[in-house]
Formats: structure tokens, C-alpha cells, sequence
């Protein structure tokens, strides 16, 4: 027993990394931000965070996943959606709450986070597991639940504000967000319901290997929990220490805005992604799926209400509505979503078309 505890400590050398990058800077006390228009120390300071963040990120959603097999569902689900939702809210307040307001981050953080899941993360995992199975089923059911949540979330949060006329340019009143995230969370809520209830069978298909298989492994439950907590500290801390170098890109090189969004999203798609990508490989397109949809919805529906909560709270400006050509990139990714997932079927080229647009994506950021 003694060396299985051994082995289960040794996979957590990560935290003692992120622990001496905390105190690393803590006791820096602000030195590595003075030589951030060297654009050597800038990038080596942003890739620092960057990584540190991104790994305690993936460990901690690894305790939530061991946690969510423990306990089962509707536990489970909700344990790595509360996990995960954390992470993204904590980085978007930390640089929201430091430096000169960014009223775009939370919409240009959701844009990224849909761009990502749903062009990105969708495309590599129908080409990849289109090359290796030629075609992949999936519950289309399960598929239609999440669409018929995210496409009148998605419009309400960031087109809708574009043709309301209470409010100057692409704003909300305090009372329409009041609304907006009642719904957000109130649909959520309903989806979570379903998913883990009466219509659970929508979310699987045939022998997939279900949620309780993904968090096997050693380690008690006051360990995990112990561990999760452990991880989200260094993320919490050092979110708020990568909003120097993001506001110092953002503000003083005067570069887009939406690229601090993207930085999030990165953060928090990318530990749900690969196993995502993983899973279309192992012909789990069902798995992937879920896990991707489940990520752009959580999104939506729980970070964007906490946001609207924590901008009213401070009282900082807010804007909400997509413009120009993302607005364009942004309809025909949830059109083309629709049109990919209406067969129960999938192949390479939908992989291809989907990762094409999030190429179209990218190219704006640099060329909007």
C-alpha cells in the first residue's frame, strides 16, 4: 500500500513546480514585470505562467475527474464543470480586476472558447478519427441537446446585445443581463438534469466507456479533494501575475484585445481538449462530444452569469455584443455545427471544413 501511495504522490511532482513558481514571484515582489518591453522577458515571463498555469490546470482537472468516478452522478458531472468554470472565471476577473478596464474580455473569452471547441478541437477530432475509422457514429440525440442549449445562449449572449437599443453600442442594461444570466443558469441547470437523469441515455452510445471509467486509479477521497484545492491555489495566484504581461501586450504594444480572451480560452479547453482529441482517436466520438459541447455550454451558461454578477459587483463596463467578421465567423460556426451534427454520422471532411474556419479565425485576430 505504501508504495502505491508512493507511486500516487510521485504523479503530483507538478505541484512542488507550480508551488516554487508561486514563490518565486511572490518573493520577486513585481522585478520580472519592470523588463516587459524586452520582448525576450515578455514572451520568457508569459510562457512561464502560461505553462504553470496550463499544467496545474490539467492536474486539477485530473483530482476532479477522480472525484467525479468516486461519487457517481449527477456528482460527477458537476464536480468537473465547477472545476473547470473556476478556472475560467478566476482568470478572466484576475485580468479583468488589474489595469485598465477591458469591458471585452468576458465576450472575446466565450468567442474564443466556442472557436476553439467547435472549429478547432470538433475539426481535429472528426480528421483524426475520420483517417483512422473512415466514419464515426454518435448519439444524435445527445448532440441535438446540446446545440438546442448552445445556439440560444450563444445568440442571446453576444448577438443579441448588437440590436438592443436600451443601451448604447453592443451593451446590455443591468436588468437584460439580470435576465440573460437567470436563463443562462436556470437552462443549465435544466440540461444537467436531463444529462444525468431521465435522458442519460442521450449522452452515450452502445459500449462506450462511460464517465465512471475515467477517474480509475489510486488515492482516497480526502486525497483528491486535498489535491484539487492544492492545484487551484497556484492557479488562482498566478492568473493574477499573468495579467501583467496579457494588459502589457494589450495596452502598450496596443495589440487586439481579443488575444487575452484566447490566452484564456487556451487555459481552459486544453486539459478537456486532449482528451477530447484522444478519444475521437480511440473511435469514442460520443465521448468527445460530450466533452466538448459540455465545455462551450459551461461556458455559456455558468461563467458568463458569474461575470455579469462580478461586474455589477465592481462596477466595470461591460460589453457583450460580437461585431464585424467575428460576428460573421461566429454564425456560420454554430450553421455549420448544425449541419455537421444532423446525420449521427461523421468523416474527415467535416474535420477539415470546421478546422478551415478556425484557421478563418485566427487569420482575423492578426487581420480583422
Amino acid at each position: 500500500m505504501a508504495v502505491g501511495r508512493g507511486a500516487i504522490w510521485r504523479s503530483d511532482w507538478f505541484l512542488a513546480v507550480a508551488a516554487a513558481t508561486c514563490a518565486i514571484f511572490w518573493l520577486s515582489r513585481g522585478a520580472f514585470f519592470s523588463g516587459l518591453g524586452n520582448p525576450l522577458v515578455l514572451g520568457a515571463v508569459f510562457v512561464w505562467l502560461f505553462v504553470v498555469i496550463l499544467g496545474s490546470a490539467l492536474s486539477a482537472v485530473r483530482h476532479a475527474d477522480h472525484l467525479a468516478a468516486r461519487f457517481g452522478e449527477p456528482s460527477g458531472t458537476l464536480i468537473l464543470t465547477l472545476a473547470v468554470t473556476f478556472i475560467e472565471v478566476m482568470s478572466i476577473s484576475a485580468i479583468m480586476l488589474h489595469g485598465d478596464p477591458n469591458p471585452t474580455l468576458v465576450r472575446d473569452t466565450l468567442i474564443a472558447v466556442i472557436m476553439i471547441s467547435l472549429n478547432g478541437l470538433v475539426g481535429l477530432s472528426l480528421l483524426i478519427g475520420g483517417l483512422r475509422h473512415r466514419e464515426q457514429a454518435y448519439n444524435l440525440q445527445g448532440a441535438n441537446a446540446y446545440l438546442g442549449l448552445i445556439l440560444p445562449l450563444a445568440v442571446l449572449s453576444v448577438v443579441l446585445p448588437d440590436y438592443t437599443v436600451t443601451t448604447a453600442g453592443p451593451t446590455l442594461s443591468w436588468q437584460q443581463r439580470f435576465v440573460l444570466a437567470v436563463f443562462s443558469i436556470a437552462l443549465y441547470c435544466a440540461f444537467l438534469a436531463i444529462q444525468t437523469g431521465r435522458h442519460r441515455g442521450y449522452f452515450t452510445l452502445g459500449d462506450e466507456p462511460g464517465h465512471a471509467k475515467r477517474g480509475e486509479g489510486g488515492g482516497s477521497v480526502p486525497f483528491h479533494v486535498a489535491m484539487l484545492a492544492a492545484y487551484l491555489i497556484p492557479v488562482v495566484y498566478l492568473a493574477e501575475q499573468m495579467a501583467h504581461p496579457v494588459d502589457y501586450v494589450i495596452e502598450t504594444l496596443k495589440q487586439p484585445t481579443i488575444l487575452g480572451g484566447v490566452a484564456i480560452a487556451l487555459l481552459v479547453t486544453s486539459p478537456e481538449g486532449a482528451s477530447a482529441v484522444r478519444a475521437a482517436h480511440a473511435n469514442h466520438l460520443q465521448r468527445s462530444i460530450n466533452i466538448l459541447f459540455g465545455s462551450v455550454l459551461s461556458s455559456i451558461g455558468l461563467t458568463v452569469p458569474i461575470m455579469l454578477g462580478v461586474v455589477y459587483w465592481y462596477d466595470l463596463p461591460i460589453t457583450m455584443g460580437v461585431q464585424h467578421a467575428d460576428l460573421v465567423v461566429l454564425l456560420l460556426t454554430l450553421a455549420l455545427s448544425i449541419v455537421t451534427f444532423s446525420s449521427g454520422r461523421t468523416n474527415v471532411l467535416q474535420g477539415a471544413v470546421h478546422l478551415l474556419l478556425f484557421v478563418c479565425f485566427l487569420l482575423l485576430i492578426v487581420q480583422g
